[in-house]
C-alpha cells in the first residue's frame, strides 16, 4: 500500500499526538476534578489504571516519562487522595504506585468524559462508519508500528 497512504495517516497522527493537543484534551478531561488532577498528573493516574500497581520507573516508561517526574506527580496525587505507595512484595526495599478507590473514580470520570467527547464528534457519521472506524483503529493499534512489540522498522 504504497500509494501515499502512509503519509495521509503520518500526517493525523502527527495533528492528534502534538503536545497541544493533548495538553487540550486533558485540560477538558480533568475540568473540576480537584486541584491534584491536571494535565500533568492525568498520564500518571490513567497509566495506572492500566498498569495496575508499579513501581515509579515501569510506570514512567509505560507513559513517557522518568522516574523522579512520574514521583514528583505521584507525590500530588497521594497528598489528594488518589494514589497510594505499597510495599513490593517482589522487593521488601521497593515500593508500588497504585490508585485508591477515589483514583479509580477520578479515571472513570476522565474516561466517560473521554469517550462522551467521541461520541458527540461522530455523531453526525453514520453509524456503521463509526463502527468500521472503530475496529480498524483497534486493528491499527494493535498491529500497525505502534503495537506492543513491533519489529517493523518505519519506513
Amino acid at each position: 500500500m504504497k500509494n501515499g497512504t502512509g503519509n495521509e495517516i503520518a500526517d493525523a497522527l502527527g495533528l492528534l499526538l502534538r503536545r497541544s493537543t493533548r495538553d487540550h484534551l486533558y485540560a477538558q478531561l480533568t475540568e473540576g476534578l480537584g486541584e491534584a488532577v491536571d494535565g500533568s498528573t492525568y498520564p500518571v493516574l490513567s497509566g495506572l489504571a492500566r498498569t495496575g500497581a508499579c513501581s515509579a520507573a515501569d510506570l514512567g516508561r509505560e507513559i513517557g516519562l522518568d522516574r523522579t517526574t512520574v514521583t514528583r506527580r505521584a507525590d500530588r496525587l497521594q497528598q489528594a487522595g488518589l494514589l497510594r505507595r505499597e510495599p513490593d512484595p517482589a522487593d521488601g526495599r521497593a515500593t508500588l504506585l497504585a490508585l485508591t478507590d477515589e483514583g479509580h473514580d477520578a479515571v472513570r470520570t476522565t474516561r466517560q468524559r473521554l469517550a462522551s467527547r467521541i461520541e458527540d464528534s461522530l455523531h453526525s457519521w453514520p453509524r456503521e462508519d463509526a463502527r468500521t472506524f472503530a475496529r480498524w483503529l483497534r486493528r491499527f493499534a494493535d498491529e500497525g508500528p505502534f503495537a506492543p512489540g513491533s519489529t517493523r522498522e518505519a519506513d
